[in-house]
């Protein structure tokens, strides 16, 4: 492990959505690091084919869930 310097910006930006999403500001940090590799690495994908690939890969068996 190491550490990473970003700029004060970004580090209230990933606070804030870290709160949002229930996940610990390291947590929030690394998924957005691990997203953004993943779509620089599949540039074809979109955020939900990546999402999709990374539930099939852990073998989620989710249902279509529908807001109403």
């Amino acid at each position: 492990m190491g550490i990473v310097k970003i700029s004060d910006e970004l580090h209230e930006e990933i606070r804030k959505a870290s709160t949002a999403m229930v996940r610990s500001i390291n947590s929030q940090s690394e998924y957005w690091i691990k997203i953004g590799m993943l779509a620089e690495l599949n540039p074809t994908m979109t955020y939900s084919d990546i999402i999709k690939e990374q539930l099939r890969q852990a073998d989620v068996k989710a249902k279509d869930v529908s807001y109403e």
